[in-house]
């Protein structure tokens, strides 16, 4: 008979085994001790990815500037050495030298923006308009970013590709000014970042602050409940790289404004340094909250990090190879969407505009801080040279980099690329799916196969929409590889100018 006093007895004293359902509970118990890995791995790509893009940053300031000289000492000095052959600068000197002049352009065009104007004007508003201000230049910013690279790689190859008559160098002209435009606007973009961020600072019960603090939070919300592969995974941890790297820049031009507005005194800092603290801490925070519970949902180990690490070290190595086909300042743009050139012109109108140099005691200073910012840029490359060949030995990567080239006749469209591409490289591959190392092309005649470095996923990336129907046909044959190679497939990402499907 059923009674009340049963059914609690039974209540109390019923019993239950785990062990029956073992794979499940381990499982859960694998999971947990990924979330406790996260913070680990997450630091430690970040730590290696902000000096990378610290490596970048410097470069504008320390080497470029006698790259540039180097290049037109050349020019000057050509007549004495005669043509040997029909170029009259490396395309790399040639990138170099547009590069110094678009920094230069850029710099006596910020003259003209009036910073003081520009913060009163900004204060003026109130929190919620501020709130939704910060919002957009936060998604202008990543707009800016996506393009901004585009252009200046047009910029690049019109400028360096051969030509067969001089009429084709004019079009350098309007590839350079919109350049110039984009660098120019996109400083400006992050002087009202920086400018905003300033106001925040400086208001008096710091609710504007804590509001765009907790946008960060709002990020969790809209990115933690979606699906997630590595690859997309890859260009989450790029652009957090990113943007923590800016936001450590801009933290700077901050405490540089604000410095000066109180004649230098040091004790002024120390009330900078607690929500300094507080902004770098949420940040923090966000990041591991997001990676972990993204990592949780969408079944993805820990280790990914280590080889999203080994794929960033993969890219400075072959930047430093004796033939390389990019920069490691552009390589870090198309991989992480960080484009030096507009930050450095703020920083640079932002210092000059606060530091006054006067007598020759400062400029003596000024030499040795420029000497120092070369000793730390070649320190911080060494360092980041060494540990990049430790990263690419451990995940068995330095094969890729004396692969032999597939090469792919030039003049024929994408889709054609595709279909031979398929054909050729389908067997070639190596045992651990890796394909080659950059997708800079390289001139060569017209009779003779272009050496332009491809792999699957730049085929697949590039790919018009005509041709999905084929790259899905060979995607059963990709099923079988372990997912430690996936990011080998997804090897030549990039955020910039890329669809992700």
């Amino acid at each position: 008979d059923l009674s009340l006093l049963r059914f609690i007895s039974a209540e109390l004293t019923r019993g239950y085994f785990l062990e029956h359902n073992e794979a499940k509970y381990t499982e859960r118990r694998e999971r947990v001790y990924t979330c406790m890995r996260i913070p680990k791995e997450l630091e430690k790509l970040m730590f290696f990815g902000i000096f990378l893009c610290l490596d970048a940053f410097l470069y504008v300031f320390t080497l470029l500037p006698l790259r540039v000289f180097l290049a037109m000492f050349r020019f000057i000095t050509l007549p004495c050495y005669g043509l040997r052959d029909r170029r009259l600068l490396q395309p790399a000197q040639v990138c170099d030298i547009l590069k110094g002049v678009i920094l230069v352009i850029c710099y006596f065009m910020m003259h003209y923006v009036d910073y003081s104007m520009m913060y009163h004007l900004i204060r003026g508003q109130s929190v919620i308009k501020l709130y939704i201000i910060y919002n957009m230049l936060e998604v202008a910013d990543r707009l800016f970013s996506s393009f901004g690279q585009d252009i200046l790689d047009a910029l690049y190859w019109t400028a360096t590709e051969p030509k067969e008559r001089k009429r084709a160098h004019i079009g350098v002209i309007p590839h350079f000014f919109m350049a110039v435009l984009y660098v120019f606007l996109h400083a400006i973009l992050i002087m009202v970042q920086a400018t905003t961020l300033n106001v925040a600072f400086n208001s008096h019960n710091k609710s504007l602050l804590t509001i765009m603090m907790s946008n960060n939070f709002v990020e969790i919300k809209g990115s933690v409940f979606k699906k997630f592969e590595k690859n997309n995974l890859f260009q989450m941890s790029n652009s957090d790289i990113k943007e923590r790297f800016t936001n450590y820049v801009l933290l700077l031009i901050v405490c540089l404004r604000n410095m000066e507005q109180f004649s230098w005194n040091p004790d002024h800092l120390w009330v900078l340094f607690p929500d300094v603290c507080m902004v770098v801490a949420s940040e923090i925070a966000v990041d591991i909250v997001k990676h972990a519970f993204i990592t949780k949902f969408n079944d993805i180990t820990a280790d990914v990090y280590s080889e999203y690490r080994a794929s960033l070290a993969f890219d400075l190595v072959s930047s430093r190879q004796k033939n390389a086909y990019t920069d490691y300042s552009d390589s870090v743009s198309r991989r992480m969407g960080f484009i030096p050139l507009p930050l450095a012109v703020l920083l640079i109108r932002v210092v000059t505009s606060s530091i006054k140099v006067q007598g020759v005691l400062a400029y003596v200073c000024v030499v040795l801080f420029y000497c120092g910012l070369i000793s730390l840029k070649v320190l911080n490359s060494i360092v980041l040279l060494g540990k990049s060949c430790q990263y690419v030995k451990e995940a068995k990567m330095e094969e890729k980099l004396f692969n032999p080239v597939v090469t792919a006749t030039p003049g024929k469209p994408a889709g054609k690329q595709q279909s031979v591409f398929k054909s050729t490289q389908g067997i070639s591959t190596d045992e651990n799916g890796s394909t080659s190392v950059t997708n800079q092309p390289v001139h060569q005649k017209e009779n003779t196969p272009s050496l332009l470095v491809t792999s699957n996923s730049d085929q697949f990336l590039t790919t018009p929409d005509g041709e999905e129907k084929d790259i899905s046909q060979d995607s059963s044959e990709l099923k079988h590889r372990s997912s430690k190679k996936d990011l080998l497939e997804i090897d030549r990402f990039t955020i910039c100018g890329n669809r992700i499907d």
